[in-house]
């Protein structure tokens, strides 16, 4: 497995165990009430198990096994993976915080453009691979 696609599994993991964690102490708080702030954790939880642990394991586990290029064991430039792992956990933290700690609505729409740009940075790089190159 390559580093890259090691580094996106063992962030979405992280991810699927903080997601859990916090859906837990919602659940909790339903039978016991422990503070009612904690369900201000909802969007963190939601955002941390769709972006954080599918979209992170759907790219890394799609960046190891898509086929390579026809000329070798290259997988092209790896750049655009680069760029999608990094702008894809900013924007995930930048949700989850201004969410969580009602921030400006700045802050959670510059989240979103970096998710964005993770898909487009990582399609960019995925895109060459998939399609037939005549």
């Amino acid at each position: 497995m390559p580093q890259l696609s090691q580094w996106y599994v063992r962030a979405a993991f992280t991810y699927l165990i903080m997601g859990f964690s916090f859906g837990a102490l919602m659940l909790a708080n339903k039978g016991v009430p422990l503070h009612p702030a904690l369900w201000r954790l909802l969007p963190a939880h939601i955002e941390f198990l769709l972006a954080g642990w599918v979209l992170q394991f759907a790219l890394g586990v799609a960046f190891w096994m898509l086929p390579r290029f026809w000329h070798g064991p290259s997988r092209g430039s790896e750049t655009g993976a680069i760029v999608a792992f990094f702008s894809l956990n900013l924007g995930l933290w930048l949700v989850v915080l201004g969410t969580v700690l009602t921030l400006p609505p700045v802050a959670v729409t510059l989240g979103r453009i970096l998710e964005l740009l993770a898909v487009l940075s990582f399609t960019s790089h995925i895109w060459p691979r998939i399609v037939p190159r005549n």
